[in-house]
Formats: C-alpha cells, structure tokens, sequence
C-alpha cells in the first residue's frame, strides 16, 4: 500500500512524527483522535494493536478513536494483518480519496488549477493563459469556475473540499491571506481571496506567494532530507523561497525571498526597475531584461520563452546573454548563501528550461564570492518538480493545515456532533 501513495504522503514532517512516536512513544495525555491520526498518514497500515503500542493508549481508546475517524472517511481498512491466534486484525491506513483539495497556481499571465487526493496526488489539472492584471475579481471568479468544472468532471462536489491553496506572484500576508502592495498585481493590495474563494467552495483558504509554495513543493516531492533550502524562480521576474529547518521563512509580511529587487554591483546606471530603483536584479537578469537585449543585437526574441528557444537552437548571443544572466544572478545568491547558509539552491522559472547555461553562470559566481565553509556541501541545481511546483505545494500546504492534529479534532467532533 505504501508503495502506490503518490510521495507527497511521506513528507519528512510525518518521518520525523513517526520516528519519534515510534521510539519513545506519546503520553496518553498527549494524544487526542487527530494526533493518532498523525501516526497514519505516511499511508502505512496499522493494526488497533500496533498503533496502541505507539501511543502508549488502551486499546479500548484506540478502538473508540479509530472508529470516529472511520466514520469521518479520514481512515479507511486496507485488510487484514497475519494473525497470531484468533482473528486476523483489520489495517487502517490514511483515506487519501475521502476529500479533495483544490490547488490554484497564478502567474504574471497565467493561471493552473488542479484538484489533488489527500495524499497530493494530481487527478484533475487545466491551465489557462490569464492576466493577473485582470484584477482579482475576474481573475478569481475565472479559477473559481474552472475549478467547479474540475470537480464535476471527477464526480466531486463542493462538500468534498477539504481546502483551497492558491499561489499569487506577489507578498502576501499569510495569516489574512491579502496580498500587500504586489508590483505586478495592480488592484489586488489588501484583497480579501478567501473570502472570494469561500463564495465558491468550503473549507479554509490558504493564500501563499507562488515561489513560496514552488519552494514547498519542491521540498516536498525532491528535498525531504535537505532542511535548508533556497529555490529561485527566474521568469518574468525573480523571487526565492526559502525553507529552513524544514519551514518556510515568510518574513514579517510575507515579503522574505524577493531577489528581484536587490541592487546588482556593477548595474548600469540607466537600467530603472519597474520598481522605480536602479540597478535591480529584475532589471538586468529577468527574461524581459534579457530579451530587451538581445533585441537590441539583432536578435528577434520575446520573452522567456523566446529566450529558451534561442538557447535550444544554439544562437551564440542567446547562450551568452543567459549565463552572464546566471553571474548577475550569483552575485546576489552569494550573499545569500553566506547568510542563510542553505544546503541547497533549486533554480527554476520559465528560464531554468534554458538548461546548463543559466547553472553555469551562477555557479561560477557563487562559488568564486561565498564562504568555502558555506559552500563545502552546496548543490545548486535546476527544478525537478518544473512547472508543478507551485501545484504540489498549494495542495501540500492545505494537506498540512487540514490534517494537523486540531484541524482532525475539530473535523471529527463536527461530523460526530
């Protein structure tokens, strides 16, 4: 069974619970239905017996708790183990496909949504070009629907939401979900989105900035056992996420991890960001940057993407402009990596599919400007979870939030209520 989970089920936060609760077992006074529970989501099966031996409960309890989330569909029997005399004892093992989770990613001009099981496991996805511009009500009415089409076409309903996560390119501020003055989202400073998104589904909604959530996703699915982790998206514009000690560092009002707009040594004086400063990253090192210049040197070339393809056809100028992309980009990653000290660094973003040349150019930088100290152990490497990062995290985010212990407590005591 735990073979065929999708590996979202086995984030290292589960690993460490189960490591824990394993070896020294919980105080009965420390464990209510939803921190038994906790003991079942890496998706193994267990018997009443055997998580009894974990939590140090009796059995009479187990069996009492075990049966309320039955009842719930947050557990689910999966056979019988070997018996040892008598009966063979029945195996509960987490319900991944009780509930669905609705996981929407936006960008400058697009947007993704998916449904995911409980396990984080994509069933259904659609991808729209969308422009953030919009405004948040267009924007937010066009996910909602696409996201109702998406259930309907999985036989799911809104009562079966568990919970919303959605990636906004923007700082938000997490704990209200309203994003906070985002550059490149006019119209949208201190929107209320889950209360839009609750017009349309249940269950909380949880707002998040999109390399956040790359950065979770990314940690999650490639990264378990990396607990310092720096992902940088290179795109339209420049953001990083950041993972320490296995968490996200969301900063004070969510603005922790934006690159883009810290000033490069040696910038021309005529490059203004569209922040209004000089110098940027964004301004020198962003695909619009990028693309602006070769333009000037005769190269047709649009965006992101125009870039990736002049890379893949081997034009010289393209090749060039990347990587001393990539050494503007290491000039700033190595601040970072002497100050966050992360072991490693995940370049991804529409360039990132440019492939070696960007890598290349910041290593050579970061390298050469951080602490041998800092970087005796570094890997800066490129996306392997590509453009699903943003996708998996969203969903891995609310997994995290519904299935905590007092989220468990709180769902079990309505539905037995």
């Amino acid at each position: 069974m735990t073979d065929t989970l999708d590996p979202l089920s086995r984030r290292k936060v589960v690993w460490l619970t189960l490591s824990m609760t394993a070896s020294v077992g919980l105080p009965p006074t420390l464990v209510g239905t939803g921190d038994l529970f906790q003991l079942l989501r890496d998706g193994r099966p267990r018997t009443r017996g055997e998580l009894s031996s974990l939590s140090s409960l009796a059995r009479s309890t187990i069996t009492a708790r075990v049966d309320a989330l039955l009842s719930c569909g947050l557990l689910e029997p999966v056979g019988e183990a070997a018996s040892t005399g008598g009966r063979p004892p029945t195996r509960f093992a987490l319900n991944r496909h009780g509930r669905v989770v609705l996981a929407i990613d936006l960008g400058a001009s697009h947007a993704t949504v998916a449904v995911s099981d409980l396990s984080g496991a994509v069933l259904v996805q659609r991808t729209i070009d969308c422009d953030i511009a919009d405004g948040p009500v267009v924007v937010l009415d066009c996910v909602a629907e696409i996201g109702r089409a998406l259930l309907a076409e999985i036989d799911r309903s809104r009562a079966d939401v568990a919970g919303v996560g959605i990636g906004v390119p923007g700082p938000v501020e997490h704990a209200t979900g309203r994003p906070a003055n985002p550059p490149i989202m006019p119209g949208w400073h201190d929107v209320d989105i889950p209360a839009r998104l609750n017009q349309h589904f249940d269950g909380p909604v949880l707002v998040d900035n999109d390399v956040n959530l790359m950065a979770l996703g990314e940690f999650v699915t490639s990264w378990q056992s990396s607990q310092h982790l720096l992902l940088v998206k290179v795109a339209t514009g420049i953001g990083a996420g950041i993972v320490s000690d296995g968490r996200l560092l969301r900063g004070a009002l969510g603005s922790a991890g934006d690159l883009g707009h810290v000033q490069v040594a040696g910038a021309p004086a005529d490059v203004v960001c569209r922040c209004g400063n000089i110098g940027c990253l964004e301004a020198v090192a962003a695909g619009p940057a990028i693309a602006a210049k070769l333009r000037r040197g005769g190269l047709d070339v649009e965006g992101s993407q125009g870039i990736v393809d002049a890379v893949a056809a081997g034009e010289i100028a393209a090749l060039q402009a990347v990587r001393e992309a990539g050494r503007d980009l290491g000039t700033v990653l190595a601040t970072c990596v002497n100050l966050l000290n992360p072991s490693v660094i995940v370049i991804g973003g529409k360039l990132s599919e440019a492939g070696e040349y960007l890598l290349a150019g910041v290593r050579e930088v970061v390298y050469q400007r951080s602490l041998p100290l800092a970087t005796h152990d570094l890997r800066i490497v490129s996306t392997s979870a590509g453009t699903q990062g943003g996708i998996i995290g969203a969903s891995a985010m609310v997994i995290d939030a519904v299935l905590a212990p007092g989220a468990v407590d709180e769902f079990v005591a309505q539905r037995t209520a």
